[in-house]
């Protein structure tokens, strides 16, 4: 899953950056709220954790920003303010949730963790796309009868192959879903990538679900 984390104060950037990243999720990072609207307008997150206090655009006016564009990507606030009335403004302009400064990332992590379960109840926590399974929630995937094992990018992915499944998605699709938005896209790592979990997914099976589309990207379909 992608988190955007929008924080200027870049110490408590990398510590988030770094922790996330070790919990498996893939992190995108602003550190002024101008820039954070416009990368959580023009991507899809999963979460977004939001800082109050930042340059450009405060946190408050970045969030109901959002808001009134009808972005519904969840949001966790980051501040030094504590106050009841700080707190209640925070979630009327449409946080989902609040946390103060300085706090434990254990605390951070579980809070996440919420947010993006409930999100996920709220879609669908299981993807099915012919014998092939993806469990959000548990991060299983079954064929068939067969278990397979994938890393956290392999994992990432399939889960974008499967919700574009019948759909063509090119190699920049791809990149600015499944790694961070400053990856290098000259390189040829998403083919390699398709290439492990092709052999994966398909090796074994009399159905091909993964094709290429030479000159353009990938599809999931059965062959």
């Amino acid at each position: 899953m992608k988190i955007l984390v929008v924080e200027d104060e870049k110490k408590v950037a990398n510590f988030l950056n770094k922790g996330l990243q070790e919990e498996g999720y893939l992190v995108d990072l602003a550190d002024n709220g101008a820039d954070g609207l416009s990368l959580a307008t023009d991507r899809e997150y999963d979460l977004i954790v939001l800082d109050i206090y930042l340059p450009r655009l405060d946190g408050i006016a970045v969030l109901k920003r959002l808001r009134e564009a009808r972005v519904a990507t969840p949001v966790l606030l980051l501040t030094v303010r504590a106050t009841i009335e700080d707190k209640v403004l925070g979630l009327d302009s449409g946080a989902d949730d609040y946390l103060t400064k300085p706090f434990a990332f254990d605390e951070l992590i579980a809070r996440v963790r919420a947010l993006l379960r409930r999100r996920s109840q709220i879609d669908e926590s299981v993807l099915r796309f012919s014998d092939l399974f993806l469990d959000l929630v548990r991060r299983t995937v079954v064929r068939g009868k067969r278990r397979i094992e994938l890393t956290l990018k392999e994992f990432s992915l399939l889960e974008y192959l499967m919700r574009n499944a019948g759909r063509v998605v090119t190699r920049t699709m791809i990149t600015e879903h499944v790694w961070s938005h400053d990856f290098d896209t000259g390189t040829n790592v998403v083919d390699v990538y398709v290439n492990y979990l092709r052999k994966k997914i398909d090796t074994g099976s009399e159905t091909r679900l993964i094709h290429t589309v030479r000159g353009v990207g990938y599809v999931m379909k059965v062959d």
